[in-house]
C-alpha cells in the first residue's frame, strides 16, 4: 500500500505542477470545446491530464463459469520539457476481483501489477501525425499471488496515430522482460500490441474500439480482446467529463481461460490547461 500511496502522489504533483506552472505561464485560454476534448481523449498522448478509471467485467470464464472484474486506475500526466517536446507519464493499475478463476469456489482480491509507461513525443504533431516513444516498467504492485507476477520489468513502449477531422486511427505497443524479482517465479517476456481506431462528432460524442492483444512469448500463449464503444463528453458540474460504455469479445486466449463475454465502463475526469 505505502508503494501505491508513493505513486499516486508522484503524479498528483505531477499533474499540480503541470496545470500550476501553464496558468502562471500563460495567458488564461478560453475552455476548449467537447469536440477538442474529444479528439484529445482519443489521442493516448495529448497534452491533457486526465484520471480515467475503466472498468471491465468478464463473465463465464473458463470450465469454473468464474467471473472478473478489473478497474483499471489510468492517470495521465504530460509535462511541458520545450516548446517543442513533451513527456507524458501514463499509469495503469489493476484493482481486480475474481471467483472460480483459480478453483471452484476460489476467490481473490486486491491490486494487480502497474504498468508505467514514459512517452517523449513532440508537442505539435505534422499532417495529422502524432507519435510518442519511451519505456515502460513493470512493477510488482500484486497483493496475491494470483493478480500479480512479483517481477520487476522494462521495456520500450511508443505509439503512434493520424488525426484528420473527427477520425482517429492509431496503435500502442509495449514489450515488457522481468529484471528482478522474485527468484521462485519464472521469468516474463510479454507484448501488448493495442491498433484503435474511434470518431468524433462536433457534440463530443463518439463511437469507436481497440483490440487488446498480449502475447505471453515464455508461456506461448495469446489472449485478443475486441473493445467497441460510444462515448460522450459532458459535465458533472464544472468537472469536465467523458463517459464510455460498451461489451468486450474475448477473440482469443490461453486454454481454458476463455471468456464468454464482458462489459466496459469508463468514467474520464478531464483538467485542461
Amino acid at each position: 500500500m505505502k508503494k501505491i500511496l508513493q505513486i499516486v502522489f508522484v503524479f498528483t504533483w505531477l499533474a499540480c505542477f503541470q496545470t500550476t506552472y501553464s496558468q502562471e505561464n500563460t495567458q488564461e485560454p478560453p475552455p476548449e470545446s467537447a469536440e477538442a476534448l474529444a479528439k484529445k481523449l482519443a489521442n493516448p498522448i495529448s497534452s491533457l491530464i486526465s484520471l480515467p478509471f475503466q472498468n471491465n467485467t468478464d463473465l463465464g470464464i473458463g470450465t469454473n463459469n468464474g467471473s472478473r472484474n478489473t478497474l483499471n486506475i489510468q492517470p495521465v500526466v504530460p509535462v511541458t520539457l520545450t516548446k517543442d517536446l513533451n513527456l507524458i507519464a501514463r499509469l495503469v493499475l489493476p484493482v481486480i476481483s475474481q471467483y472460480n478463476i483459480t478453483s471452484n469456489g476460489g476467490n481473490q482480491t486486491g491490486l494487480g501489477d502497474a504498468v508505467l509507461s514514459t512517452f517523449l513525443s513532440p508537442s505539435n504533431s505534422k499532417g495529422g501525425i502524432t507519435w510518442g516513444a519511451g519505456p515502460a516498467f513493470l512493477i510488482p504492485t500484486g497483493t496475491d499471488d494470483f493478480l500479480g507476477t512479483k517481477k520487476w520489468g522494462i521495456g520500450p513502449t511508443a505509439v503512434a496515430l493520424y488525426q484528420n477531422k473527427g477520425y482517429t486511427v492509431g496503435a500502442l505497443l509495449n514489450q515488457i522482460w522481468s529484471v528482478a524479482g522474485d527468484k521462485n517465479r519464472g521469468d516474463l517476456s510479454t507484448l501488448f500490441f493495442q491498433p484503435f481506431f474511434n470518431y468524433n462528432w462536433k457534440s463530443g460524442a463518439g463511437v469507436g474500439g481497440n483490440f487488446e492483444i498480449t502475447q505471453n512469448w515464455k508461456g506461448n500463449s495469446t489472449n485478443i480482446w475486441f473493445n467497441p464503444t460510444i462515448s460522450a463528453v459532458t459535465s458533472l458540474g464544472s468537472q469536465k467529463t467523458q463517459l464510455a460504455v460498451g461489451p468486450r469479445f474475448n477473440l482469443a486466449s490461453p486454454e481454458g481461460a476463455k471468456s464468454d463475454i464482458g462489459f466496459r465502463a469508463v468514467v474520464v475526469f478531464l483538467f485542461p490547461k
